[in-house]
């Protein structure tokens, strides 16, 4: 039974119970003080007007106009012949319905000439008018109240589920990106670590016959090295934290060291005028560029010329390698449309300047806030 209610619900959008009254009810004004013509014709409209309904409901494109009229016009004759007005409710829902503004403002305005012009012929010529004032009067209300209130709550049932929609695009949006920002995080700091890990595997590969006590602090290196990035990963997977550049600047001295390549760093580590998450950024981007420096530039000096303001904060990392021309089809593949993405995250910007040595210079805007 529920399930049958539930589909007749869709088919016309009303409850049968609702179709059982305002289907009877048409006899009751076609029945008094009519000719057997006049009861055949309301007998058919009737019909007629039910059937143009639920064809209109269940329609798309222009039948469901071609349905709107004829419902109207079967409305308005009813009005007139017999006193009946009850069937402007159902346009009024009808009506409501529609999707289209344009079609729904038009119908709506039509639907009210016709009841208050059909209103006021029936108070003047059909006396089952003045007997159910209350109810003509209620209905007109009714009319002119539904079709709006419909409307808009279709609308903003519609707007719901785009909403919902979006919401829904927007989480998998945030979680692609998470997923993706955790790959780049995992394989920047296992990238370095590795790195640290290779170098000071083959050094002490070179040193077990001629100095073994050197290879045998190299080899603690590389354990040490490997401890620490198993407590890296753990944390960045667990708990996702920020990288501070102070932090970031001390890792990067170790793996410059491994690789025999000077550092130098100028400007202050304590910035009071950029947001955490922008000095992660900013973080995570040095440690990439550090990581193409040992890998791809053959320079034995490095310099990180930290330069803040209140406005914004410039992060310059130089070296004395073989330039970006040499280097480039490598650094390409090696993080550097990483970095441009992080950047972008947090509006900031890469810039890439040399020929002899590399300079990558990072961007990121100033936190007013705090």
């Amino acid at each position: 039974m529920k399930n049958w209610n539930r589909k007749f619900r869709k088919s016309t959008g009303l409850s049968p119970y609702v179709w059982i009254v305002f289907y009877i009810l048409p006899f009751y004004f076609i029945v008094q003080d009519s000719t057997t013509l006049e009861i055949v014709l309301g007998i058919a409209m009737v019909v007629g007007f039910f059937l143009c309904y639920v064809l209109s409901f269940a329609s798309q494109g222009w039948l469901v106009y071609i349905g709107a009229g004829l419902q109207i016009a079967i409305s308005t004759a009813m009005g007139m012949l017999f006193g009946y007005i009850y069937f402007f409710l159902f346009l009024a829902f009808f009506i409501g319905n529609l999707r289209n503004r344009g079609a729904f403002f038009t119908l709506y305005t039509i639907l009210l000439v016709n009841t208050f012009a059909t209103s006021y012929y029936g108070f003047v010529n059909h006396s089952v008018f003045i007997t159910q004032l209350p109810f003509v009067f209620l209905s007109i209300i009714a009319v002119i109240l539904l079709p709006v209130s419909t409307y808009n709550k279709n609308k903003e049932e519609k707007l719901q589920g785009q909403l919902e929609d979006a919401n829904k695009r927007i989480s998998e949006l945030v979680k692609m990106e998470e997923r993706q920002r955790i790959s780049r995080d995992l394989h920047d700091t296992l990238g370095q670590k590795l790195s640290l890990i290779g170098l000071k595997s083959d050094l002490a590969a070179k040193l077990v016959t001629k100095n073994p006590d050197q290879a045998r602090t190299e080899i603690k290196d590389v354990q040490d090295t490997a401890r620490t990035a198993l407590k890296e990963v753990r944390e960045l997977v667990t708990e996702m934290r920020g990288t501070k550049l102070e932090d970031e600047i001390h890792r990067v001295k170790q793996i410059l060291e491994a690789a025999r390549i000077e550092l130098n760093v100028q400007g202050p580590l304590h910035l009071p005028n950029t947001s955490l998450i922008a000095e992660n950024v900013v973080s995570m981007c040095v440690k990439e560029a550090v990581t193409n420096i040992v890998k791809h530039s053959g320079a034995t000096s490095c310099l990180i010329s930290i330069e803040p303001a209140e406005s914004a904060l410039a992060v310059k990392v130089s070296d004395n390698g073989v330039g970006l021309n040499t280097a480039q089809n490598s650094r390409k593949k090696s993080g550097l449309q990483g970095m441009k993405e992080r950047l972008e995250f947090v509006n900031g910007h890469l810039d890439i300047q040399g020929e002899q040595g590399t300079t990558i210079i990072i961007n990121v805007p100033g936190d007013h806030h705090k």
